[in-house]
C-alpha cells in the first residue's frame, strides 16, 4: 500500500523514474480499488445503464487519472523514452502492447538523462 499512496503523492511529479516495482505495485492497488468501486455501485444499483460499473467507479477513475499518467512517464523515463512515447497507445491494439512492453522492460542500468536509477533508491 506505500507504494501506491507513494504515487499519489508525487501526483505532480513527471520528471525521474519509476521502477517497476513501483509501477506494477500502483496498478495492482488500482485494480483492487476499481473492484471495490464497481461492487459497491451494484451494491447501491448505481451502475449505469446495463453496465456493471457506474458513479463510485467513474469518481474513482477521475480522481486516479492524473497520478496514473505521471507515474507511467515515471516509467518510461526509467527505460530510457520520453513521456511523450505514452501516445503510443492512440496507435490501436498495437500500441497498447508495446507500451504494455515497455512497462515491463527492465530500467536502464545506473544513471540516465531522466534521473537516477529507481531501483538504488529503495523505499522501505
Amino acid at each position: 500500500m506505500r507504494w501506491y499512496l507513494l504515487a499519489l503523492q508525487k501526483y505532480d511529479v513527471i520528471r525521474g523514474r519509476a521502477s517497476r516495482k513501483e509501477l506494477g505495485k500502483f496498478l495492482f492497488y488500482n485494480l483492487v480499488f476499481i473492484l471495490l468501486a464497481i461492487a459497491t455501485d451494484n451494491i447501491f444499483g448505481l451502475t449505469a445503464a446495463g453496465l456493471p460499473y457506474g458513479l463510485f467507479n467513474y469518481l474513482y477513475i477521475a480522481a486516479i487519472l492524473i497520478p496514473t499518467f505521471a507515474i507511467s512517464i515515471r516509467r518510461l523515463h526509467d527505460v530510457g523514452k520520453s513521456g511523450w512515447f505514452s501516445l503510443i497507445v492512440l496507435i490501436p491494439v498495437l500500441g497498447l502492447v508495446w507500451l504494455i512492453i515497455l512497462f515491463c522492460a527492465e530500467g536502464v542500468d545506473g544513471d540516465n538523462k531522466y534521473g537516477s536509477n529507481p531501483n538504488l533508491m529503495a523505499v522501505e
